[in-house]
């Protein structure tokens, strides 16, 4: 087993040449790529069967990291994550700077700032967003930990990492809300 380094590294090779991982994010465990790379994004709704019309979210390491992918970031939003105490997903208005076929049809996307230490660090290391959807056949649980996800999933990315395998805890999804350009919060998952 590596050190968080050497698993970070690794993982940043495998997405910088178009690869999918599966890896530990701040909620339950993620299959993650590039959020630039259509190809990689493409690769994660076919591992997923999943449909491409339902948009996945993103994870970044810092909110000023937001501003690269949502063009007008509300003001509220600063308060919104500083204040939060357990992870959050805001669905902002006007994606931009990744993948097509990411963003919902309605041109938002779905980030949270991850604070989790080995999350927070690929996203640090990476320099860029990081694609993270639940590490299951779309329709299927969601997987409580990494020995809940299917042989299925694990088999079909191009890297797992050897990190939090053998944590046991029920993972707990992340609040959502949506947050328009004006700054109106809706509360889509407590």
């Amino acid at each position: 087993m590596g050190t968080i380094a050497d698993e970070v590294k690794k993982c940043i090779e495998v997405m910088r040449s178009g690869g999918v991982i599966l890896y530990p994010t701040d909620t339950v465990w993620g299959i993650g790529c590039d959020a630039s790379n259509a190809a990689a994004v493409k690769k994660v709704y076919e591992i997923k069967k999943r449909c491409d019309s339902k948009a996945m979210l993103l994870l970044v390491d810092s909110a000023d990291r937001l501003a690269r992918y949502v063009g007008n970031v509300p003001s509220v939003a600063w308060d919104l994550i500083e204040l939060s105490t357990s992870p959050l997903t805001i669905i902002y208005d006007g994606a931009r700077n990744i993948a097509p076929g990411l963003a919902a049809e309605d041109g938002s996307i779905g980030i949270r700032v991850t604070s989790e230490l080995f999350s927070k660090e690929l996203c640090y290391r990476f320099q860029k967003a990081v694609v993270s959807t639940s590490a299951n056949i779309s329709g299927e649980p969601t997987p409580n930990n990494f020995g809940e996800i299917s042989s299925e999933i694990i088999e079909a990315v191009d890297y797992v990492v050897n990190y939090k395998q053998l944590e046991k805890g029920k993972a707990k999804s992340s609040s959502i809300i949506k947050l328009t350009s004006e700054g109106v919060v809706t509360v889509i998952r407590q």
